[in-house]
């Protein structure tokens, strides 16, 4: 009889099985992106990501007969807990093989460990929590996954299913041509909203000023999604860590503030692929992979074809209104321009939930298509 066991992670060498068990689940499949260990590490490491500051976590990896066959996360964001007051624990880093069994002792000790911290309710996939990874991949599978967005195997789904999960909610990643044009209404409509209205304008991110314009984004994102489903505000500790991770990568063309008397009321964000960037170095800096990503990371505006809006967003103020239709148009139509002048010309925009239908129908509009579904998953515990 195969000996197999669940075992809690508990040291650096335990973490490097952890990252290994997503290369044992998905390192066939030639659409997984290995991504790179470092950073893998500095996301599981509590001196490292401020995540840490307002969230507790706990991961195991499954073995059997001494292999590994799955891993998994649980965690308590004390953020969400202080927002929803709905006892809600998430689980994330889920990888398994075809292996009910695995999975159900997987699911078994991360749910068990959200309930000593009294939760009543599991949901996932998050990795760590929404402003991470976030969803199962339940369609999609035969393309690479952009950056910040999971890939799956088709089998996953029933695993967490047969493990007593239902649906909460369904998310879409859009892929968006750069090269489409806004509907004639929607180019006559933002000309004339331009010419009458003085105190609009629009720009691209000013560099000299990085911090700040970082600081921007998060406050209008922070605004933006308050109501959306699962929201949990960015912290000044999570503004500092990415704004140190975005400006490696950063292209200031591909920001876009849309503005009102000077004052930023709206934004687009696309950052080039990380993905690509990494595609063939197979998570590993040596020997040359340093070399080759910080090249990559240079050259980016020639390197990487492709992007992703991970952020975009309306101050409140605006909601429902025409004039938040312009805000809106006017940054993507300028991410979209700049797109095209560096040559990057498909972009994903993700994620977005089934139920919004207005940025669904905005994105379809301009020629996006979902070709990508997430699905989150829940179980009362």
């Amino acid at each position: 009889m195969a000996d197999f066991i669940i075992r809690r992670v508990a040291s650096g060498a335990d973490f490097n099985r952890f990252i290994d068990a997503a290369r044992v689940c998905q390192g066939d499949d030639p659409h997984w992106i290995a991504p790179m260990r470092f950073m893998e590490r500095d996301r599981l490491n509590p001196k490292k990501n401020p995540w840490f500051d307002h969230g507790e976590a706990a991961f195991w990896v499954a073995e059997r007969d001494g292999e590994l066959v799955g891993r998994i996360s649980a965690q308590v964001d004390h953020s969400h807990i202080e927002l929803r007051k709905d006892a809600t624990g998430f689980f994330g880093f889920f990888e398994c093989t075809d292996d009910q069994e695995a999975a159900d002792h997987l699911f078994a000790a991360a749910t068990a460990w959200l309930r000593e911290k009294g939760m009543r309710r599991c949901l996932g996939p998050f990795s760590l929590n929404i402003n991470d990874e976030s969803g199962l991949l339940i369609e999609g599978f035969n393309c690479p996954p952009r950056m910040l967005m999971g890939h799956a195997q088709p089998y996953y789904g029933g695993l967490v299913e047969a493990a007593g999960f239902t649906k909460s909610v369904d998310m879409f990643a859009f892929l968006t041509p750069m090269d489409t044009g806004l509907p004639f209404k929607q180019i006559k409509w933002l000309k004339r909203a331009l010419s009458r209205d003085p105190r609009l304008a629009v720009r691209p991110l000013d560099t000299r000023r990085i911090d700040e314009e970082i600081a921007t984004i998060v406050r209008i994102f922070n605004a933006a999604w308050v109501e959306n489903w699962g929201f949990i505000p960015l912290s000044e500790a999570d503004v500092a860590h990415m704004a140190a991770e975005m400006k490696l990568i950063l292209i200031p063309e591909l920001v876009s503030f849309a503005t009102v008397d000077g004052e930023p009321k709206a934004m687009c964000v696309a950052l080039p692929d990380l993905n690509e960037m990494i595609r063939d170095l197979d998570g590993k800096l040596w020997p040359t992979g340093w070399a080759k990503l910080a090249w990559r990371m240079l050259t980016r505006r020639t390197y990487a074809s492709g992007t992703r809006v991970p952020f975009m967003g309306v101050m409140p103020e605006y909601k429902n209104k025409p004039m938040g239709s312009i805000l809106a148009l006017l940054t993507v139509g300028a991410v979209r321009d700049a797109s095209l002048k560096l040559r990057m010309p498909v972009c994903e925009m993700s994620w977005v939930l089934e139920s919004n239908t207005q940025t669904r129908h905005s994105i379809e509009d301009i020629g996006g298509r979902p070709y990508k579904t997430y699905r989150m998953y829940e179980k009362s515990i």
